[in-house]
């Protein structure tokens, strides 16, 4: 992946991450009570985007791993929390980050951690080679 895609994609990261800690932080604050699980869910899903873009600036061989973990987990929480929120909306009365696949921020969430594990295959194959 070329320097220029790779810092779009940190940037990309960091701005989900501001309006993930943003979005859940006033939302538990303000509201708890009318969706614990919602809320829950948003707030440690910008737990999960601060390492995942702490993990893709920095590099090296224990970031690239925290940085497929991070990601694996962003994605699979993507899926499921999709998944459920569509099938079983009454556990979501208030979105999430990652509710309908992320269609409030546009499906990024779908698509970045995607992306971010493409980054970090490309990252590592270039620190194999001789």
């Amino acid at each position: 992946m070329r320097r220029g895609a790779w810092i779009l994609v940190v940037v990309v990261y960091l701005i989900l991450t501001v309006a993930a800690l943003g979005r859940s932080g006033f939302q538990i604050a303000t509201k708890f009570d009318q969706a614990p699980l919602a809320y829950t869910l948003s707030a440690f899903s910008a737990v999960v985007y601060v390492v995942a873009t702490i993990a893709l600036i920095r590099g090296g061989r224990v970031w690239n791993v925290i940085g497929w973990v991070t990601l694996s987990i962003e994605f699979a929480g993507v899926i499921s929390v999709g998944i459920v929120s569509l099938t079983y909306p009454a556990l979501f009365p208030h979105d999430t980050v990652w509710s309908a696949f992320g269609r409030g921020y546009l499906f990024i969430p779908l698509i970045l951690p995607v992306v971010g594990m493409f980054y970090l295959y490309t990252r590592s194959r270039k620190v194999r080679r001789p």
